[in-house]
């Protein structure tokens, strides 16, 4: 079900016209994705993959799309930089490339790295078959507004073999304005068959009035590809970030994600994965800690296909003051998959009484000699642990921040980058609670 076309959100995402590329294929996908979120609207609580995340409020506002001063907004440096990560950087701010800020100086060999406005003045025919993608499901409204408006993002290649040593920062910052803003990225990453890649993703923002920010990531692993990918969500108090990420594996692929979520006012995660080829491996690992009045919901959603296929997924949550949570964790081992090995686990803290989380752990099976487990837990800090470090003369709002932080830290473990390790730990303990 679909809110009224009239709402504020809607018509002001309707309103602004749509870019222009002079690519007929791509202008085509642009009309399509916007008549077909002109026909839907926004998804209500009605919709499953929307249950636990009503809209009403965000559909209420009004954002005006396009920063005229982005290439000039004054940016804080220190807010780009991360332990160990002095490789190639990609920045955008408010949607805009800043070249400025980027580091694009002599690209490692096999490596392309480069915004997606320029990549369509280029050869545009390697896009088409991502760009020109149509979204069919009912939740998919951010999905198609982000197809239809998104002018810009991150084309990311790594040619076959090419192992690459540094890690590649993306960077997407959020910067004041005078006016409620929306803007809209789209990525492109492709490592070809054997290559290797380190990737930082952070999202982060110094602004007050608020803004909508969509970003579309396709991720695609040739035979043998091995992705590290960490994200780091550190976004504003005003910020209302909706993502998704679908990531396909082929044969022996590998990859491994580490997420933070931090910030903002509503921030949705769809992250999806196909292990499309034999042998094929996906690990995630992910915290989420909403405090305030912040929403963060995080969906995923994993489907083996192929044989003897593995994923292994790790998250932990914890709330506190009036904030909510929503985790869905959903594997599907399809038809043919046999000797798939798949593992899922939510863990939930609540920190205070009007905290809450909503966790929803689903599987399905449709192959045969199959290892599977999930589970889901929510509770709050265990009172035995507590009383012991009290009973060493621990204060109790250090104890509970001790246990806490332990709780958090277990996904950040098997972190290879350990300057990185520490430096996402230092940020979980930041954000518990006095």
């Amino acid at each position: 079900m679909s809110q009224p076309a009239s709402l504020p959100l809607v018509e002001s995402l309707l309103d602004a016209p749509l870019p222009i590329s002079g690519i007929a294929w791509l202008d085509a996908a642009r009309q399509e994705n916007r008549a077909a979120f002109a026909a839907s609207g926004l998804p209500d609580t009605r919709v499953e993959a929307w249950k636990y995340t009503a809209l009403r409020a965000l559909g209420q506002r009004r954002f005006a799309r396009g920063d005229a001063a982005a290439a000039s907004r004054a940016v804080d440096a220190s807010t780009l930089k991360l332990p160990s990560a002095d490789g190639p950087r990609l920045v955008f701010v408010n949607g805009v490339f800043r070249a400025d800020l980027s580091a694009l100086d002599a690209l490692p060999a096999g490596l392309i790295l480069q915004p997606l406005s320029q990549a369509l003045l280029g050869d545009a025919e390697p896009l088409r078959f991502v760009l020109s993608r149509y979204y069919r499901e009912a939740g998919d409204a951010f999905a198609r507004i982000n197809a239809a408006s998104a002018t810009d993002g991150v084309v990311l290649r790594v040619a076959a073999g090419v192992k690459i040593s540094a890690p590649v920062q993306l960077v997407f910052v959020g910067a004041a304005t005078d006016v409620e803003l929306a803007w809209h990225l789209r990525n492109v990453i492709e490592l070809g068959e054997g290559a290797e890649l380190s990737l930082i993703e952070q999202h982060v923002s110094d602004t007050e009035p608020a803004q909508l920010a969509t970003v579309v990531s396709d991720i695609e692993l040739r035979e043998g590809a091995q992705l590290h990918h960490t994200v780091l969500q550190n976004v504003a108090v005003a910020t209302s970030l909706i993502r998704r990420s679908s990531v396909r594996l082929h044969a022996r692929a590998h990859a491994v994600l580490h997420v933070l979520e931090l910030g903002g006012a509503l921030v949705r995660h769809d992250l999806r994965a196909e292990l499309i080829g034999d042998g094929a491996r996906f690990d995630t690992r992910g915290v989420f800690m909403p405090h305030g009045r912040q929403h963060i919901d995080t969906q995923l959603a994993i489907r083996h296909q192929a044989l003897n296929t593995t994923s292994t997924s790790t998250w932990r949550g914890v709330a506190n003051d009036r904030a909510r949570g929503v985790f869905r964790g959903a594997i599907v081992v399809a038809p043919g998959a046999d000797g798939s090995d798949a593992s899922l686990s939510n863990k939930n803290l609540l920190l205070s009484p009007g905290a809450e989380i909503d966790t929803k752990p689903e599987l399905e099976i449709y192959a045969d000699e199959v290892k599977a487990a999930h589970g889901a837990t929510v509770g709050q800090l265990d009172e035995r642990s507590l009383f012991y470090l009290r009973s060493r003369g621990i204060p109790l709002a250090e104890a509970r921040a001790l246990l806490t932080a332990a709780f958090c830290r277990a996904v950040l473990d098997d972190l290879p980058n350990e300057a990185l390790r520490e430096h996402l730990s230092a940020l979980l303990v930041a954000q518990l609670p006095a």
